[in-house]
């Protein structure tokens, strides 16, 4: 009696046929991903200082910012080419500097960041900067190209463990699987104008981790079955497991959504975008578990995984 769950999110002995919507399933990731990678290209994404490089100001204002005395006060600085914008609450302003280059570029940039103070100071009494921060052209460069490698190995990692532990089929359609799920994680940026940076990339890690074992937690349960009903076709079979795993599955990611979730709402502007990101990769990764990884090893595998079952 005391082991019984006390919550599930489908009755046992569930039978829904996911495999009957594996080609509508399968037709909207790929419609999504071309998509996001046109939106990769046109508008692109928001680069953040990691990799973009510049100066980052943040500053808090007593009530609503006035965008228009800072702007002013920035001009009476010498402080010509600096973006504002609001962040967070009313209150909260971001200014962006190009990094000054050649000689003396550190004492140069001191000097900047010095005069915006004083300009954010004379624009609203009372103002505090919070942070200023800058990344060279250099570093930035060095950083995107470490951040793409981690993404690019982390991707052959999960391809060469789930080669070792199941078949390749199950690798090949978990990767491209993972692929499609990155994609609609760029194309969510871009929609959303969140800066990719370097906690975006420990973000996008983080999906890429949760979705593999999302997926793990199917495949072995496949793979039991396969040896358990040997007669059984492999497109009931994937449906079988789909439902004896859904309970687990909605559990674990309604537990992290749920953890991610506060974050999102009332974690301020340095945690909220790798939280929302968080919670768009959970649900991506979830339903593609379903929808995308499993109609992937039905095409895949249909011919030769029953065959080596029967064997």
């Amino acid at each position: 009696m005391f082991n019984r769950p006390l919550l599930r999110f489908v009755r046992p002995g569930t039978r829904i046929a996911f495999m009957r919507g594996r080609f509508a399933g399968l037709l909207t990731s790929a419609v999504l991903s071309l998509a996001s990678i046109g939106l990769f290209f046109y508008p692109g994404l928001t680069l953040g200082l990691d990799f973009r490089g510049g100066i980052v100001v943040e500053a808090r204002t007593q009530g609503p910012a006035d965008f228009g005395k800072l702007r002013a006060a920035l001009a009476q600085e010498g402080v010509t080419a600096a973006g504002l914008q609001s962040f967070g609450g009313p209150d909260d302003v971001l200014i962006r500097l190009d990094t000054p280059t050649g000689d003396g570029a550190e004492a140069r940039t001191q000097a900047l960041v010095d005069h915006v103070r004083h300009a954010v100071s004379a624009a609203q009494p009372g103002a505090q900067v919070l942070r200023a921060d800058a990344v060279g052209a250099s570093v930035s460069g060095e950083l995107f190209r470490d951040g793409m490698l981690a993404l690019g190995l982390s991707l052959l990692m999960i391809l060469g463990y789930i080669w070792i532990r199941f078949e390749w089929e199950f690798a090949v359609s978990a990767v491209l699987t993972l692929v499609l799920d990155l994609t609609k994680t760029v194309g969510f940026l871009v929609l959303t104008h969140f800066e990719f940076d370097l906690v975006m990339v420990a973000a996008i890690l983080t999906i890429l981790g949760y979705s593999t074992n999302d997926k793990v937690v199917v495949y072995d349960r496949v793979r039991e079955n396969l040896r358990k009903y040997r007669t059984m076709p492999l497109r009931e079979l994937i449906d079988l497991s789909i439902n004896e795993t859904l309970n687990r599955t909605l559990g674990t990611s309604s537990t992290v959504f749920l953890a991610a979730l506060p974050l999102a709402l009332f974690g301020g502007a340095s945690l909220s975008g790798f939280a929302w990101v968080m919670l768009f990769g959970i649900v991506v990764g979830t339903s593609s578990s379903i929808f995308i990884a499993a109609p992937l090893l039905l095409l895949m595998g249909e011919k030769r995984l029953r065959r080596d079952a029967s064997r």
